[in-house]
């Protein structure tokens, strides 16, 4: 029995390697909802530590960052006036960082991430952050179908467990896995962790 393979392994194409004139990084929505709020994840501070190496060694490259946030409503999940709004301390936005709202699972619809990384002449994104079976796997597809090529660092990106329809439970790890190996048949090269950079 052979071994399976992506898209991407049959078509012979290899990894896109991490060029600092060419690559920028966005951080998805990792904010304090998901350390304390109603959707707080299981995982998120190891992800968050993950996330905070893999800017250091990027921002040590010359590498500029986008931060998306989501923006809920009044009295709900990421509540724009509230503590779960603000960006997690370990992954602050340095000076000269942009910070981008969104309210859609996409970073690229509704916000102008598209138009500021095309200013910048910038063609892959490394992404990080949550969630990774919504946010970040909304982002990597709409960024195939805009050009781009994708990297999604692994442990810097955690999710939740859900229902799987059928009475039982699929767990945070194994939806994170499912997802991460969905994502690299055709959409992204998927790093291990921040080392991997």
């Amino acid at each position: 029995m052979t071994a399976p393979k992506t898209l991407l392994d049959l078509a012979g194409a290899k990894p896109a390697p991490i060029v600092p004139e060419d690559t920028a990084v966005v951080m998805i929505d990792c904010q304090n909802e998901y350390v304390d709020g109603i959707l707080a994840l299981p995982g998120v501070r190891p992800a968050l530590d993950q996330g905070a190496l893999a800017l250091q060694i990027l921002r040590e490259r010359g590498l500029p960052v986008f931060h998306i946030q989501h923006r809920g409503g009044p009295g709900g999940p990421f509540d724009r006036d509230a503590a779960v709004f603000q960006i997690a301390d370990p992954v602050k936005p340095v000076a000269g960082e942009p910070s981008i709202e969104k309210s859609l699972p996409n970073a690229f619809a509704g916000t102008d991430l598209h138009d500021q990384l095309q200013a910048a002449g910038r063609k892959h994104i490394v992404l990080a952050g949550f969630m990774t079976h919504m946010c970040i796997s909304s982002t990597a597809r709409a960024a195939l179908d805009l050009g781009y090529r994708c990297t999604i660092v692994a442990d810097a990106c955690a999710t939740r467990d859900l229902p799987d329809g059928r009475g039982g439970v699929v767990s945070a790890d194994d939806l994170h896995r499912m997802e991460l190996a969905a994502l690299s048949d055709r959409f992204a090269t998927i790093l291990p962790d921040a080392s991997a950079l």
